[in-house]
């Protein structure tokens, strides 16, 4: 948010200048007790405390939440009862939106006579920007839509309808500040000891105050709805709802259920309406990915909070794409962009739980050098099974395998069992194949969300929706980067993270990624001899990542894993030892206390060792029998073993394996012989 000065309102000036009584002060403002310290030790008066903040959160939570138990559900049902008896407001409503979107389309049709389609393309996305403004809210929210859906739009349109997202017309102060009473159930006064005389920023659904809390003196952010929202959306998409009935039965080359689209496209703007349900998504956002110190995610205030007026910690900082402020504050753009970038892939790719408009007016940086996120009414879910098929359509990239691409879009859930994708291939080979002249990691993200919505415009596939779409953030975050530096690739910067998880995730599909990217068509991938994929250099961003100051997580998986992968090659080869002894000696020498196995373990155990085992050796031996296998690519690696942190990172690995190996001993020493058997009579 902006530091630029704004004025402030007395609440109770207002309320004086407004003719309204004061009401009494509701118990949700009162002013906070003193915690008592009496008893116990400084820790446990901390855990106590702890607690109780706790408690008295969930207390407020639950408060917000029975104040938001009338907030609005999107059914269209209830929208056809509602509307279908009131066919001179639905009339005068359709008039209007079909003058308004008449008036477009009139104009295209105009330049299309005159051959000047392409020559007006900017003005007419101006058009387009300002005609959905004047239409209100449902149409402003479906130009966002449409802004990242470069399927549907032009780069022209998307650049302008992308506008929508920020400076917004506002509406009356006295309206908002009455609701902010309504809502909570006390005068502006007994809630805020200042609030700003005029919003600080309007959105399609709501505007934002800047304000200090009575009891506490905290400033927060207070987001309040618009007036008759509800009813506003509710007509249009009961109208939008219905040519989409006409549509599914007279247009015959849209394949997709529109009216399915619609009621998808209205439950999740109906969900933004219940300021509460926003208030969850950001505690759960915060829980979730705000465990770094470069990143931010402010605080709800529950006892402020309901279906209508969101209050929420404020945040100062600027918008991300304000180079200039930014760097005034000593901080670079490209830092907060990379930032960004790990946290969008944690979010799309490891917990499935994405800010879904990471506009720039929605990120901000702080002075600190923390990017924090905002708004968090649209929200959105990737299933574990598209997590992994996301990074693994990277590989396939990586390989040009674009059969595997295209089967990838049935696990990404883009295209339905029955469709075939034997139509895709070509499409997507035309594309990348023109698109990876240079290496993967120079590749530009755009270039890839422009050419896969070129693809599915043009009619060669019948997919339902554009793969890239399900991640607008990381289009968003190169956009910005590319202010600072025309040479910037998102993909680059994000090798670390996808090698990170190749590297350590237990995942079979992953872990048969990794050997895919490592070999193609049995063969090791080879820099010099495979321009997408240089092992060698790909080690670089993996090693610094290994032994940099934010790498303990990794290190910690590493560990892990080298102690797992050498007890499955140590203890499995013991057990493929004791299969070659021959029965006569196993009996005289490993059945001397009774026991059938020197092992001490289940059968899921040493099936689980064997199998890594197996799994080791199959690399090795890919590697060993490849005739362009260079041993140089593991000079990197040779090259930090002399560092301090490898050293250190060794001796951790070599301690553990030490001590598991060990303990493995221990129990075979220790495990208790056969009870005794009394003799048969």
């Amino acid at each position: 948010m902006s530091t630029a000065a704004i004025s402030v309102v007395d609440p109770a000036s207002w309320g004086q200048r407004t003719g309204r009584r004061r009401p009494p002060r509701a118990a949700l403002v009162e002013a906070a007790k003193p915690r008592s310290l009496r008893g116990g030790s400084e820790e446990e008066v901390r855990l106590r405390d702890s607690f109780r903040d706790r408690a008295d959160d969930m207390q407020a939570e639950a408060a917000a939440m029975a104040r938001a138990a009338d907030a609005s559900v999107y059914s269209a049902e209830l929208l056809s009862t509602t509307y279908g008896s009131r066919p001179i407001k639905v009339a005068q409503r359709a008039l209007e939106i079909f003058a308004g979107l008449g008036s477009f389309a009139f104009s295209l049709w105009l330049d299309q006579l005159q051959g000047r389609l392409d020559q007006n393309q900017r003005r007419r996305a101006a058009n387009l920007r300002n005609t959905f403004t004047r239409l209100g809210p449902t149409f402003v929210k479906i130009g966002q839509g449409l802004s990242t859906r470069p399927d549907l739009c032009p780069p022209l349109y998307i650049e302008e309808l992308s506008q929508l997202q920020d400076a917004l017309p506002t509406f009356p102060d006295e309206q908002a500040f009455s609701c902010i009473e309504r809502e909570l159930g006390g005068s502006l006064d007994s809630v805020y000891s200042s609030i700003s005389a005029s919003p600080i920023a309007a959105a399609s659904l709501g505007q934002v105050y800047k304000a200090r809390l009575n009891y506490s003196g905290q400033v927060v952010a207070v987001k309040v709805q618009r007036p008759g929202i509800e009813e506003a959306i509710g007509l249009d998409f009961y109208l939008i709802r219905g040519v989409g009935f006409l549509i599914n039965k007279y247009v015959d080359i849209v394949t997709s259920d529109v009216v399915a689209l619609v009621d998808e496209f209205a439950r999740r703007v109906y969900q933004e309406l219940n300021y509460v349900q926003e208030g969850q998504n950001a505690r759960r956002f915060k829980k979730l990915y705000a465990d770094k110190t470069d990143v931010l995610v402010p605080d709800i205030f529950w006892d402020y909070t309901s279906g209508k007026v969101l209050t929420m910690e404020w945040v100062e900082g600027v918008k991300l794409n304000e180079q200039e402020a930014i760097e005034r504050q000593g901080l670079k753009v490209l830092d907060l962009v990379n930032t960004g970038i790990q946290c969008s892939l944690r979010q799309l790719l490891e917990y499935g739980y994405f800010h879904a408009d990471p506009h720039p007016g929605n990120l901000l940086a702080t002075p600190d050098g923390k990017l924090a996120f905002l708004d968090f009414g649209m929200m959105s879910e990737t299933p574990e099974q598209a997590r992994s098929a996301i990074i693994g359509h990277v590989v396939h990239m990586v390989n040009r395998d674009y059969e595997a691409m295209a089967r990838d879009y049935y696990a990404l859930d883009f295209l339905s069992p029955d469709v075939d994708v034997t139509p895709i291939v070509p499409a997507l080979r035309n594309f990348f194949d023109d698109a990876l002249n240079s290496t993967v990691s120079e590749l530009n993200f755009k270039t890839i969300v422009d050419g896969l919505g070129a693809i599915v415009v043009s009619g060669e596939t019948n997919l339902s929706l554009c793969p890239v779409s399900s991640d607008k953030s990381l289009t968003v975050l190169e956009g910005l980067a590319l202010y600072a530096d025309p040479n910037f690739k998102v993909l680059a910067a994000s090798y670390p993270y996808f090698a990170k998880r190749l590297l350590t995730d237990p995942n079979p599909y992953l872990r048969d990624a990794l050997i895919e990217l490592l070999f193609k068509d049995g063969r090791f991938r080879h820099g010099r001899k495979d321009r997408d994929f240089n092992a060698k250099d790909a080690l670089q961003p993996v090693l610094k990542l290994l032994l940099g100051p934010d790498g303990e997580v990794l290190r910690v998986l590493v560990i892990k894993e080298a102690i797992q992968v050498t007890e499955a090659i140590v203890v499995g080869s013991a057990i493929e030892s004791y299969k070659l002894v021959p029965d006569v000696i196993r009996t005289l020498v490993f059945n001397i206390n009774g026991a059938t196995s020197p092992f001490v373990m289940n059968s899921a155990e040493q099936e689980s060792i064997m199998e890594l085992r197996a799994q080791v050796f199959r690399i090795w031996e890919l590697l060993r029998s490849s005739d362009n296998f260079d041993p140089t690519i593991f000079q990197p690696i040779l090259q930090v073993l002399q560092e301090p942190e490898a050293r250190q990172l060794g001796g951790r690995v070599a301690g553990g394996i030490t001590q598991r190996l060990a303990a493995r001993l221990l129990q075979q020493v220790l495990r208790d012989p056969p009870a005794a058997t009394s003799p048969t009579l």
